[in-house]
């Protein structure tokens, strides 16, 4: 390597992302500045990368986890020419970079996953992107066994996480990285950024334990290097994890934040805050810079990245294109499948055999019929994969057919996973495997969505469809008591934007639900199913199931006209709002019954079908379930009524909760008629 080029490609990383901060008044300088060499190194000397194809499917992942140092990402993909998919223009042009964090820029405060190629996802909220990075390479070792062939092998790639100490006090790292040590994630890599400086100042102040030894104590191998600036030792510790360990490793790196300003180097101010104009004038004299160019490229930079990430990147893409021709010949089935996986799209036949399920007053639990549902699909779907945070028995989430098999260290190819009692990591992880493309489920009790929430949204801002499935969704959860009864959380989950949210009413409802599911391409979606029994309801009678991927439907409605009085309902309450139909109609009550199995989906539809089902002339309306009642004001109106929780629970029977709590036909009988007086 040429050291003067070097220093040069890393001065210029550190001068753009300074000058970048300081044009947006906004941003974390320092750490870009520290952490200018081993990200340099990594480029330019390791990382399996195609500048001109960077979604190739068999690349090495790069995530910043610290992704508030995102200048430096944004500064590393600018050099290194990382191009759009058409090829026409440049990932990260010059004038996005100084375009630094304004309305429209691809270069937003921290890394958006899709704003450009090469941001492999959304990262800033601390922890996520290690904790997803685990993901990506059990994804990586998944599609290994699936697809690689003794004569030809398609996929090797590595995952590189760049975290701090941010990244390490977050709870979720522990929880990930105990399980990739579990696992013997040997294609997974960290470098974290011991700069020990936070925002209110050193990480002495609330952080002293020895991070080598917890993660050596979690089954990693664990290499050091004393001074950020040794390109030497940087190179040796890369080429260790390249040679590979067995096991995961972490690279410990001791840098100096906000290196070589005079004033702020190592200092809490270089974090998160610009260093000034003068203090950047004197940062640039000590790097022997020009100290009054901004966003200075030298000459030979871009064209030094070139002859090393680029050529190297290119010659590994053509010769895995030759491989995947060759590949294509000899297993041309597999080819198959790898593209329409790589496309999300769906395999021939993937609902076939799907089961219907006779009228039974008795019926079945959701959470019974969702495993169901999900083994014939995952035959069906070889990438359809995933587990639960220790509760695939109570879930029915274990994929139960021939073959299917356990994920663990020496049988990659197992398709349950197991992700322990680690809901939050679990959600990160389904977000990493999401991100190479295969289809991944997780699952827990609804209580725990509170657990994993910060990743579910973000696989909503990232517009991934993973799927998440919580059962002993209600007070129906009974004895465990109110610790374990959900009440609050399918409000929450509402909240989230772009996340749909389904609850569906029966056994059939679940059945269209899972096909509704595996046809989205960008959503996520959370999948709320009952631990209790509820009736299949005879679908002769009521309208098919199949209208559910409309998000709400008239499931029964009155013989004698229009409906004088409207019974909104989602999962197990539906089953209660038709009794109560059936014996109002007896009495003469014009009703109609709504199930609203999916307020997103049924937003979605156009204003004339959500009035053809929820008629705005008709404003006596109840709407009943077992959650918060917020939210359903903007479908009962001011006028209407709704049934639900307005505390916790209690521990005791089911039944004797829901009869405490208001969830019986005649409960629901008195408030229809009581709308009815109101309206007259």
């Amino acid at each position: 390597m040429n050291q003067a080029m070097d220093l040069t490609c890393i001065n210029t990383i550190r001068t753009l992302s300074m000058d970048g901060v300081q044009a947006a008044n906004s941003g974390h300088p320092g750490t870009p500045m520290s952490m200018a060499p081993v990200a340099y190194t990594l480029w330019q000397e390791f990382l399996r990368f195609d500048p001109e194809h960077a979604q190739w499917f068999n690349r090495d992942r790069f995530v910043l986890s610290i992704g508030h140092a995102s200048m430096l990402l944004y500064s590393l993909l600018h050099l290194a020419n990382v191009r759009d998919a058409d090829g026409k223009q440049p990932s990260i042009s010059l004038d996005d970079i100084r375009g630094f964090r304004q309305l429209e820029s691809r270069c937003a405060g921290h890394p958006e996953y899709e704003l450009a190629p090469g941001i492999e996802m959304t990262t800033g909220p601390l922890g996520q992107g290690v904790a997803t990075s685990i993901g990506m390479a059990m994804a990586g070792r998944w599609l290994a066994a699936r697809f690689n062939r003794p004569d030809l092998q398609l996929f090797d790639y590595d995952v590189y996480a760049l975290c701090g100490d941010g990244d390490m006090m977050e709870g979720i790292s522990s929880e990930a990285a105990s399980l990739a040590g579990h696992l013997k994630l040997s294609n997974l890599c960290w470098i974290y950024d011991q700069n020990q400086i936070t925002i209110e100042g050193r990480t002495n102040l609330t952080f002293s334990e020895d991070v080598s030894a917890r993660f050596s104590a979690y089954g990693w191998d664990v290499e050091e290097v004393s001074d950020a600036n040794d390109l030497k030792a940087l190179s040796g510790a890369f080429s260790r994890f390249r040679e590979g360990t067995g096991r995961p490793l972490l690279i410990v790196v001791n840098s100096r934040i906000g290196f070589g300003a005079p004033n702020k180097e190592d200092t809490s101010s270089a974090h998160g805050e610009p260093l000034g104009e003068e203090e950047i004038r004197a940062t640039k004299r000590g790097y022997g810079w020009p100290e009054d160019a901004t966003f200075l490229v030298p000459e030979g930079v871009r064209e030094h990245f070139q002859n090393h990430l680029g050529k190297r990147g290119r010659e590994l893409f053509s010769a895995w294109q030759t491989t995947f021709a060759r590949y294509q010949a000899a297993y041309p089935d597999l080819a198959e499948e790898l593209k329409t996986m790589e496309n999300r799209q769906l395999p021939a036949g993937w609902d076939q055999d799907f089961p219907v399920f006779p009228p039974d007053p008795k019926g079945m639990a959701g959470r019974v019929a969702s495993g169901k549902v999900l083994n014939t699909l995952a035959q069906n779907i070889p990438w359809l994969f995933g587990g639960s945070a220790d509760l695939s028995p109570s879930t029915k989430t274990r994929l139960t057919f021939e073959g299917a098999g356990d994920f663990q260290n020496g049988s990659y190819l197992g398709r349950n996973f197991h992700f322990g009692i680690r809901e939050h990591a679990m959600g990160a992880i389904l977000n990493g495997l999401s991100l190479c493309k295969v289809r991944p489920f997780g699952s827990g009790f609804l209580i725990f969505s509170d657990y994993a929430r910060p990743a579910i949204r973000l696989s909503a801002l990232m517009e991934l469809p993973t799927i998440h499935v919580f059962t002993h969704d209600s007070i129906g959860v009974g004895e465990d008591g109110p610790t374990h009864q959900p009440v609050e959380q399918l409000a929450s989950l509402r909240a989230v934007p772009g996340l749909i949210v389904l609850r569906p009413a029966d056994a059939n409802e679940v059945v269209e639900a899972w096909r509704m599911i595996l046809e989205l391409r960008s959503e996520p979606v959370a999948l709320i199913l009952s631990r209790q029994n509820l009736p299949t309801l005879d679908r002769n009678r009521y309208r098919p199931a199949s209208d559910l991927k409309k998000g709400g439907y008239v499931l029964a409605d009155s013989e004698k006209g229009e409906p004088e009085v409207l019974l909104l309902a989602t999962g197990s309450s539906v089953s209660l709002a038709v009794e109560a139909f059936e014996r109002l109609s007896t009495e003469g009550v014009r009703a109609r019954v709504v199930s609203l199995p999916s307020w997103e989906l049924f937003e979605q539809q156009s204003a004339a079908y959500r009035d053809q089902v929820l008629p705005p002339a008709v404003t006596a309306r109840v709407a009943i379930e077992e959650g918060v009642t917020m939210g359903w004001e903007k479908y009962v109106g001011s006028k209407g009524k709704i049934l639900g929780m307005n505390s916790f629970g209690a521990s005791a029977p089911a039944n004797d909760l829901m009869k405490k709590f208001g969830f019986t036909v005649d409960h629901l009988i008195t408030a229809v008629r009581e709308q009815l007086i109101d309206v007259k």
